[in-house]
């Protein structure tokens, strides 16, 4: 089967089955709950799901310490409930990613007994070893703050294992010919059981070179290749999103020059200079971004995302840029995490101004690469900044003002629902916002439909175009003779704005496709307009030929 580059143009909503919707008033989501939403997510227009671990765990980070690869945690259901929430997904033509969590097990998983309890067991090179503590063991690590060490001792075999992340998630030795093999026959099974592909947790850590000699390990790009060629032959429209948080000249390195490892990766250099020009409306270290992710395969494509279930990473700012985005959306030490992020949702980091949600989410509709939604975003949820790390952005779905938000029947939700001040389930709802029409949902809605009808922006070339003033972002998409010009104002007043579509007669006419205000450049082919504060503006170049047709002229 041919890959039809589906991806390219497609709309992804990332969500917990933990926290979306209980259906059987235990307080913990589960895919019969989830299955009775399908009708809800393809209303609103995606037609991918990214699921987040759901795989037996003992739940010490949030799923991602994997017990079980080939299982269910039973709290959610059944192997035959995530196969009839696949059929029903595939029924409504959306395709189901899923979480690949193999950089690491849990502490419980029968490998890892296995490995510490018998130095002979052929579990034991599955995993990383050395006898002495390094002396590099209070270094690497990923959760500073929190996480004192990458190097743990067994008390059964008496030896150090290597943990990049937290201490009950030992890393799997990924050099290993037999946990490679086991990776694929993960991926191989999933698979057979109705998903498009996965996000691929922690890339970078996965390929990476493992071992206590080792000070500088170099990342093993052959891993990937054999990673996509085992997905093209099982199944050949299925695809790896990965998470590669990487400066941009190693980007081809994970793409391959040639288009042969990862389908998809999350552009974090964008994301960060996306929140430095929201905090600043200096849109130039954006534009700047924007070129250096700008090489890529034809074949592979960015994934474009605001917040997710991590905290905001700064950690590829300048210091003094960095300093800026704290200032404006976490000024206060609860609202920080791991010396380098914030922890909060997108809507309180605004301030529940629409204006401005509206023109973040214009914006990451727009950029070049796929959309990545979270759950909860599309009606402007928040945050609980009483609960640990990054649990206070992972509260459960706010369906309706009923107890517990509509998430559960039961009185003991698995996080609290938010319940206090402007964000509680009682004012922030999915069903309030379906009967208001100019509600978050509703235009995230239009918006999706918006986006998914101009795929210049996810097939296409980009270009900046100058409109003279560093707080506004204009671009122009091109692909098979069609041209989409977009234009965001980031500041809190409105600007007068001059610009030259660049594409000749057809840029004459620019008809909005937002709003229905068209706009014609005047005798030297110059667009001018007023933007209000925090507007935006989506145009499709409509030509001499567009006005000619016009009635009204």
């Amino acid at each position: 089967m041919i890959n039809d580059l589906w991806y390219k143009n497609a709309v992804v909503y990332c969500l917990s089955v933990e926290t979306f919707m209980d259906s059987n008033g235990d307080g913990v989501g589960d895919f019969q709950g989830l299955q009775r939403r399908l009708d809800y997510l393809a209303g609103l227009g995606i037609n991918t799901i990214w699921l987040m671990p759901f795989q037996m765990s003992p739940g010490r980070d949030d799923g991602y310490d994997v017990s079980d690869y080939y299982n269910i945690d039973p709290r959610y259901g059944t192997l035959g409930d995530f196969v009839e929430f696949t059929h029903g997904a595939k029924q409504r033509g959306i395709r189901v990613l899923i979480d690949l969590v193999v950089n690491h097990t849990s502490d419980q998983h029968p490998w890892f007994k296995q490995a510490c309890a018998d130095r002979t067991s052929p579990y034991r090179d599955w995993y990383v070893w050395s006898d002495k503590k390094p002396a590099n063991a209070d270094e690497g690590m990923v959760f500073p703050g929190v996480q004192k060490t990458t190097w743990t001792r067994d008390p059964i075999s008496g030896s150090y294992y290597f943990h990049r992340f937290y201490n009950f998630q030992p890393d799997l030795n990924t050099a290993n010919p037999h946990v490679q093999a086991e990776i694929l026959k993960i991926m191989g099974f999933w698979i057979q059981l109705g998903v498009s592909g996965f996000r691929m947790d922690a890339v970078p850590f996965v390929i990476a070179e493992k071992g206590a000699e080792i000070s500088a390990p170099k990342p093993q790009f052959d891993m990937l290749r054999s990673f996509r060629e085992f997905l093209q032959w099982r199944k050949g429209d299925s695809i790896i999103l990965a998470e590669a948080n990487v400066v941009p000249k190693e980007n081809l390195r994970y793409f391959g020059e040639d288009g042969d490892r990862m389908h998809m990766m999350f552009n974090f250099h964008v994301n960060q200079s996306l929140f430095f020009a929201l905090a600043s409306a200096d849109t130039r270290p954006l534009a700047h971004a924007l070129d250096q992710t700008r090489d890529h395969p034809q074949t592979a494509q960015w994934g474009i995302f605001l917040r997710n279930h991590d905290e905001l990473d700064l950690g590829r700012l300048t210091e003094k840029q960095r300093q800026a985005v704290f200032a404006a959306f976490g000024p206060e030490k609860s609202m920080q995490l791991y010396d380098r992020g914030i922890r909060r949702r997108l809507a309180p980091m605004l301030g529940g101004d629409v204006r401005r949600l509206k023109l973040a989410y214009s914006l990451m509709y727009s950029l070049p690469g796929t959309p990545v939604l979270r759950y909860g975003d599309e009606i402007g949820m928040g945050d609980d900044l009483t609960l640990e790390e990054r649990n206070c952005a992972r509260t459960p779905m706010q369906w309706s003002d009923e107890p517990q938000g509509g998430f559960t029947k039961g009185k003991a939700p698995v996080l609290p629902v938010i319940s206090e001040g402007p964000y509680s389930f009682e004012h922030v709802n999915v069903a309030a916002q379906r009967r208001d029409t100019d509600s978050m949902l509703n235009w995230t809605e239009r918006m999706i439909r918006m986006r998914k009808e101009a795929p210049e922006i996810g097939w296409g070339s980009f270009d900046v175009l100058d409109c003279g003033d560093p707080g506004v972002l204009c671009m122009r998409y091109d692909w098979r003779n069609n041209a989409v010009v977009i234009l965001h104002n980031f500041h809190d007043a409105p600007i007068e704005i001059t610009f030259d579509a660049g594409i000749g007669e057809d840029g004459y006419v620019l008809i909005d496709i937002a709003d229905g205000s068209d706009s014609r450049a005047d005798e030297q082919g110059k667009h001018r307009m007023v933007l209000e504060p925090y507007g935006y503006r989506w145009y499709r170049a409509g030509g001499l030929d567009y006005l000619l047709k016009r009635s009204d002229i």
